[in-house]
């Protein structure tokens, strides 16, 4: 009985190993099974993102080549079946240039500013480190929790007051006031990273201020000030409420307020305003698309620190 027992316990202990080793192999086969689907998984999520971001420009171009007539016998996401560029020389002929021009002009000019007064704050607020200049950093982050709604009417007050109604500047102050916040907190992040010595290095050899801003700043912190020059200008090309508000004759009209002229008082032409938009658009996507790395990585910096 003893030498038939220890037979079946070997038994079963090989067929224990024999058990553990398939299972083993089994876990091991199933492995790859886990890395595929982590790999595949984030490519396919990504494929539904481009589609649903990529879906409204197609519909966008496609319905501007559709004639009025056949805006609602199509079907929306297929090609017009009577293609026409019609509507984008409607578009181009009714002072499409001068909006466009108009843009461009209150765009650089604001971009410019908020970007010169931004470095010059954030290199003072940076190196000279005290209570003062911390209370002053606070002072223009609580800009950021203000809403552009709320200031609509002393801003509108202001512009009076200052004779610039109906002017582009009217457009350029308001958008540059409400721009510097976000792009000091940008720039601050970047430029307090800077080391200490290099800075005391130029300072040394008799470099001022501006020479160090110049020749250090700048070429280090080149990543948030293309951060701030892309989404101000997003910012400042979509403005609609201060051009809404603070401008009335045609001739001062920005293409976020022109697109208001295609809105009849019983009919809209909804494909010229598809024309008006994707031309209005082309040029901030493709800011986007060949910034977008700089940007998103200066906002995460900038909101991390």
């Amino acid at each position: 009985m003893t030498i038939k027992q220890s037979e079946t316990a070997q038994v079963r202990h090989r067929s224990t190993l024999s058990g553990a080793a398939i299972a083993t192999s089994q876990q091991k086969k199933q492995y790859p099974r886990k890395s595929n689907v982590r790999e595949i998984l984030p490519a396919v999520l990504g494929v539904i993102w481009l589609v649903f971001a990529i879906y409204p420009i197609i519909y966008m171009l496609f319905t501007s080549l559709r004639p009025q007539a056949d805006l609602y016998t199509d079907t929306p996401w297929s090609f017009p079946s009577h293609a026409t560029l019609s509507n984008y020389t409607d578009v181009l002929a009714n002072d499409f240039g001068t909006y466009f021009a108009n843009t461009v002009f209150v765009t650089v000019v604001s971009v410019f500013l908020i970007l010169v007064l931004s470095l010059l704050a954030a290199y003072a607020i940076s190196q000279v480190r005290n209570r003062f200049t911390q209370a002053v950093f606070n002072l223009f982050l609580l800009g950021l929790a203000i809403p552009l709604q709320a200031t609509i009417i002393p801003i509108y007050a202001i512009v009076s007051d200052l004779h610039l109604y109906d002017t582009l500047f009217a457009l350029i102050l308001p958008s540059v006031a409400f721009g510097i916040p976000l792009s000091i907190l940008v720039l601050v992040t970047y430029i307090r990273d800077i080391p200490n010595e290099l800075h005391e290095s130029m300072m040394l050899d008799g470099a001022k201020h501006f020479r160090i801003l110049y020749s250090l700043v700048l070429p280090l912190a080149r990543p948030a000030i293309i951060t701030v020059i892309i989404y101000e200008t997003i910012q400042v090309w979509n403005s609609f409420l201060f051009p809404l508000v603070l401008t009335q004759s045609q001739g001062v009209q920005v293409l976020p307020l022109s697109l208001m002229n295609f809105q009849g008082q019983y009919t809209t032409d909804v494909p010229a305003i598809m024309a008006a938009v994707f031309l209005s658009a082309t040029p901030i996507i493709l800011l986007y698309i060949f910034g977008r790395r700089q940007l998103l990585g200066g906002l995460v910096a900038g909101f991390s620190k």
